[in-house]
């Protein structure tokens, strides 16, 4: 599993994709952005993972099995629209690294500014005027 993973990260690396100012929720399934503000990114850090979960399966514990269940997949009619979608799973990750991110959740601003802690926009903005104001 784990070189699986390690293959898709380096296809991914070599891809470049546009980094996008603005506002950018970075959490997983289990922490959902509250709130009713619109206009902002999310990007689900666990999505690779989840991902890579519904598409291969559990794979079976015997390794040469396990081998001819991922190859069955990989050699379906639909890999390449589900490899994609990993690539681009995997793009959030590469972002939340490049931002420097520590933990999640977390709100970047304008790929600047960074709340930890939350994953409600509203709050964050609050946080962040709060911040500024003592400046």
């Amino acid at each position: 599993m784990k070189r699986r993973n390690l293959v898709f990260l380096l296809a991914v690396v070599s891809v470049t994709a546009p980094v996008q100012a603005g506002t950018v929720v970075y959490t997983d399934s289990q922490h959902p952005p509250t709130g009713p503000d619109a206009g902002y990114q999310v990007v689900y850090l666990d999505a690779p993972e989840q991902l890579q979960r519904d598409i291969f399966g559990e794979l079976s514990a015997d390794s040469r099995q396990a081998e001819q269940q991922a190859r069955a997949v990989l050699q379906s009619s639909g890999w390449q629209q589900k490899e994609q979608q990993i690539a681009q799973a995997y793009q959030g990750i590469i972002r939340a690294w490049k931002a420097g991110l520590k933990k999640y959740p977390a709100v970047v601003f304008d790929d600047h500014y960074v709340v930890y802690g939350t994953a409600d926009v509203a709050l964050a903005r609050e946080k962040l005027a709060g911040f500024e104001g003592v400046q």
